[in-house]
């Protein structure tokens, strides 16, 4: 079966997934975007590889922080998908992490095209939206929830089967009517790539963190969080009388920030850009405790990726975070602290991270429960056979007169 992965974000578990895909015999093409700033995964060739990987935006840079040019921008980078999907031929096309701009030329070509695709849903994007334009009293942006709203739905009502990331999903899918052919299948986090590390490790002493007490944070920071919880969070820590420097591994505006509250809490603060995935080890095992953020407004329709990479770590990790959202549960299975995104949760967090920091021994068998969690629940195997199954149905259904008329090898480079 010849298979076209789309992954937005370039995240580390969808290659995983495309790698595990082509290791059963497919014939599979891994795209994803650069234009955009995150944390990205192993997205070059490696020994063994039978994958293919391409890359779209590659030069750009999506201003996300400018409507009508990110609006144009995420259009044209639809039109250049499609045109990779016309040349690659796929059988089939599973889609993920893509902006509703871009996702909509793509999925108004495959329909012409009458190429079958799978949506791997991993955010609601209006819902998203909707909250945040709620909460700011922001007519425009409820209207843009509204056009998102019918977007996102009309898009989900063309593919030929859903893939969502938790029972949550099945609300909003049941309001569009696609609940029938909806599947939920968890993210993951590539065990064989984030593995457990030493405390003291060449990445932290070239960043001088390898001696010092650390409250680790990586990954995106966006509308989903509240940055000033973590500046928050290690002030409160160092007024219980324990010393602690912040590490914030991310990019983009909330950068300032993070900034001016540390200088106005006088919390030692490290910022740096996303490191290179193959450091990614190092970089987790140089927290001696790891914080993930996520806003109630957002909860419902996403669940950070992060701590899936934080288990397979294997750290203690405290969650600011709803405690119906799937990442928490988790969380609360490792032994983990889970407490809600607020101010009056501080207090009781801070506490949590000065009893890891002084019971190493403690804190240590937590780590060691987090990684083994991974373990029991990040089954590559099976999910792989999941997704195979959903492809090959989706495929089986394509019209029969569609191909011939695309030009193009599959695997043309």
């Amino acid at each position: 079966m010849k298979i076209l992965v789309h992954d937005n974000s370039g995240h580390p578990f969808q290659a995983q997934l495309s790698r595990g895909l082509a290791a059963r015999g497919h014939q599979v093409v891994h795209s994803h975007c650069e234009a955009y700033v995150s944390g990205k995964g192993k997205l070059s060739p490696a020994e063994g590889d039978t994958a293919q990987f391409v890359v779209i935006g590659a030069g750009q840079k999506v201003d996300k922080y400018n409507f009508a040019r990110r609006l144009f921008h995420e259009a044209f980078l639809g039109r250049e998908l499609a045109g990779v999907i016309r040349a690659r031929r796929p059988d089939v096309v599973l889609i993920a992490n893509t902006p509703l701009p871009s996702l909509v030329v793509v999925v108004a070509y495959l329909a012409v095209a009458r190429i079958p695709w799978v949506l791997w849903h991993q955010d609601v994007y209006a819902v998203a939206l909707q909250g945040f334009a709620a909460k700011r009293k922001s007519t425009p942006l409820l209207l843009a929830a509204r056009v998102m709203n019918l977007a996102e739905r009309w898009c989900a009502r063309q593919a030929r089967h859903i893939v969502v990331i938790a029972d949550a999903f099945r609300a909003v899918h049941a309001r569009w009517g696609t609940l029938d052919k909806t599947t939920v299948i968890p993210n993951w986090a590539p065990l064989d790539e984030i593995v457990p590390g030493e405390r003291t490790n060449r990445w932290a002493a070239e960043h001088e963190v390898a001696d010092v007490p650390t409250l680790l944070y990586s990954g995106t920071l966006g509308l989903k969080h509240n940055p000033a919880l973590l500046v928050a969070l290690a002030r409160r820590v160092r007024e219980l009388g324990t010393d602690v420097h912040l590490v914030v591994v991310t990019e983009g505006p909330t950068v300032e920030v993070l900034r001016a509250a540390a200088d106005h809490g006088e919390v030692p603060l490290t910022v740096l850009p996303f490191q290179p995935y193959d450091r990614l080890s190092e970089v987790l095992a140089s927290g001696d405790v790891l914080v993930v953020l996520l806003e109630p407004d957002a909860s419902e329709f996403s669940v950070p990726s992060k701590t899936l990479s934080y288990l397979c770590a294997g750290r203690p990790i405290v969650g600011l975070m709803p405690r119906s959202n799937a990442a928490a549960a988790l969380l609360e299975r490792a032994d983990c602290k889970v407490l809600a995104p607020l101010d009056e949760s501080i207090d009781a967090a801070a506490r949590w991270v000065v009893e890891q920091l002084a019971m190493p021994q403690r804190a240590g068998e937590i780590g060691r429960g987090a990684r083994a969690l991974a373990e029991q629940e990040f089954s590559l195997e099976r999910t792989v056979a999941a997704f195979e199954k959903l492809l090959s149905q989706a495929a089986l259904r394509r019209q029969p007169n569609r191909v011939k008329r695309l030009p193009g090898s599959f695997l043309r480079t």
